[in-house]
């Protein structure tokens, strides 16, 4: 399998349609791990392939050239991923330099033995000439690793943009105009508010640095090449990077013998209004990641738990050292929960809400058994504000700007 983006350019990657996770990541459509070959008077080959998968990767190059024919291996990402067939590479170019910066030859050195590699150092704006193609490079740290890269040829106007703009997707075909592009969309989604959420600043720059150049391809380290839909999917990572919001309430929970399900259920009913989307996400019948992916574009949240040992249940302290680690911002929201003989559960979650900066819209909703009547309401009216504020915060306002919009606190 193999696809051209334009003469002289080809995907040499391999798809790897039956792996389900990527390190607690759930992959439901497999994953690709894209190479590129670029054949000019100078050959080089645009990253590598998952260790595993070396020998498809060979297999691909030997179809358009023999190997010693290859002058320079670019690693934008040191991570195993995409680097850790390299040793197997480099024993088969006999003649290939490593392409790198500093950072990603230190990194590569502290996974591999490199010390009879050959290694060419650049940064940002250096350019690397093949012939009448050449290669300009871009550092792009913490997007989403210290040592991360993109890799320009101006003359194609293609950007190898490394894990940015990409989607765990296998598929047969390679171009985002021979897919279903709501599916390939939801899984940018995922897959940025799985990976690469906490670095919206950084993100911010790298747009801002990609907007000064002439793209009409952008290939990516994972999924599809988008070609057609390059305006759409910058447009997405703007959105996300700033954390805006949609019109959209999450309840997230976690129950033991249902009394904190019946309060959940109760601020849904509040929550429904017109315009707003909302969505109840039961912690044990909800991956980690499609969790994550809902919250990137969600406005107002609530996440409740029962007291169990005086504290949260295991499920929902998983989700939250999951959320915490990824800095979600630009959120309100509150905690609830029942107890019986002790409290600690609701408790617990607001102390993390609050530890994330969210805005915490009034103290953690309670029941003790069973949720009472008063209780139930009091839940609805929590969704309500909920709703009001997510409608606010879509069309602008920031997680603060909405309590002072709203008013005191009616639950």
């Amino acid at each position: 399998m193999k696809a051209t983006l334009c003469d002289g350019i080809d995907w040499v990657g391999h798809v790897d349609w039956i792996v389900r996770d990527f390190h607690g990541y759930d992959t439901e459509l497999g994953a690709t791990y894209n190479a590129y070959l670029i054949r000019d008077e100078k050959v080089a080959l645009i990253d590598t392939v998952k260790a595993p998968f070396a020998e498809d990767l060979l297999a691909h190059i030997a179809a358009l050239t023999t190997p010693d024919k290859i002058d320079y291996v670019i690693c934008n990402h040191a991570e195993p991923d995409h680097a850790s067939a390299m040793p197997v590479i480099m024993a088969a170019l006999p003649n290939a330099t490593v392409v790198c910066n500093s950072k990603c030859r230190l990194a590569l050195g502290r996974h591999f033995d490199t010390s009879d590699w050959r290694f060419h150092e650049v940064t940002t704006g250096d350019r690397l000439p093949l012939g009448k193609r050449s290669l300009q490079f871009i550092n792009t740290p913490m997007v989403h690793w210290p040592e991360s890269m993109f890799t320009y040829v101006p003359e194609e106007k293609i950007l190898f943009s490394m894990d940015a703009f990409g989607q765990h997707y296998a598929s047969s075909q390679r171009f985002d105009d021979e897919v279903d592009l709501p599916t390939v969309m939801e899984e940018a989604r995922a897959y940025y508010a799985n990976i690469v959420m906490p670095y919206g600043q950084r993100v911010k720059k790298v747009l801002t640095a990609a907007a000064g150049l002439d793209i009409e391809m952008i290939a990516p380290s994972h999924g599809i090449i988008w070609r057609s839909h390059i305006d759409k999917i910058i447009a997405a990572y703007h959105d996300w990077a700033s954390y805006k919001p949609k019109p959209k309430v999450l309840i997230i929970y976690d129950t033991m013998w249902n009394s904190t399900g019946e309060m959940a259920k109760a601020i849904l009913e509040g929550a429904t209004q017109p315009g707003v989307e909302t969505h109840l996400l039961h912690i044990r019948h909800t991956s980690l990641t499609r969790l994550v992916t809902e919250v990137l574009d969600a406005a107002a949240i609530a996440f409740g738990s029962p007291t169990l040992n005086t504290g949260m249940m295991p499920m929902a302290a998983a989700a939250l050292t999951y959320l915490k680690g990824l800095r979600p911002s630009n959120k309100a929201g509150f905690s609830f929960g029942s107890y019986g003989w002790s409290r600690g559960g609701p408790e617990a979650i607001n102390d993390v809400l609050e530890q994330m900066r969210w805005e915490i819209t009034h103290e953690p909703v309670k029941a003790q058994f069973r949720p009472t009547p008063e209780i139930l309401e009091r839940c609805r009216l929590a969704g309500m504000d909920l709703a009001r504020r997510a409608t606010l915060m879509s069309k602008g306002y920031s997680a603060t700007e909405s309590t002072n919009q709203v008013g005191d606190d009616n639950v």
